[in-house]
């Protein structure tokens, strides 16, 4: 039987610190490997592509020390693209993942309509599990 494979998308190095205790604790029962993806996007107007990148870098670097300092095998993928729901998902196709993991980022119905609800278009596109993980959420998986 294949190991599982999980496939977490982040944005940012806050949330990767907020989410190592617990996706590692679900990888270690689930006895999966994880595959932790960011999407770099330029988020204002002002920021350069470089920016972007370096935010990337950082979120990447902190989640994947904090899995591999807990014995969880895990790797970074920087991802680029205009559509970060199609981004994610060819990743977790093409890397054979079996459950998605999602950061909420807090934002209202308003904004992620006008900024695109990433979560929303994952969720109806993939056959995948995928777990939505709220920005306020302080548990174990």
């Amino acid at each position: 039987m294949n190991r599982s494979k999980i496939l977490i998308a982040v944005s940012s190095p806050w949330a990767s610190q907020k989410m190592v205790t617990p996706v590692t604790d679900l990888a270690q029962r689930l006895n999966a490997s994880v595959l932790i993806a960011h999407v770099a996007e330029v988020k204002e107007e002002d920021e350069h592509e470089s920016d972007a990148r370096q935010r990337g870098e950082e979120t990447l670097k902190v989640f994947t020390a904090g899995l591999r300092e807990a014995g969880v095998e895990a790797d970074g993928v920087m991802l680029f693209g205009d559509d970060v729901p199609k981004a994610i998902l060819n990743t977790a196709r093409a890397r054979e993942c079996t459950l998605i993991i999602l950061g909420l980022t807090g934002r209202g119905v308003l904004k992620r309509l006008i900024a695109g609800d990433v979560p929303g278009n994952i969720i109806r596109q993939t056959d995948l599990p995928v777990l939505l993980v709220p920005a306020n959420w302080n548990g174990m998986l």
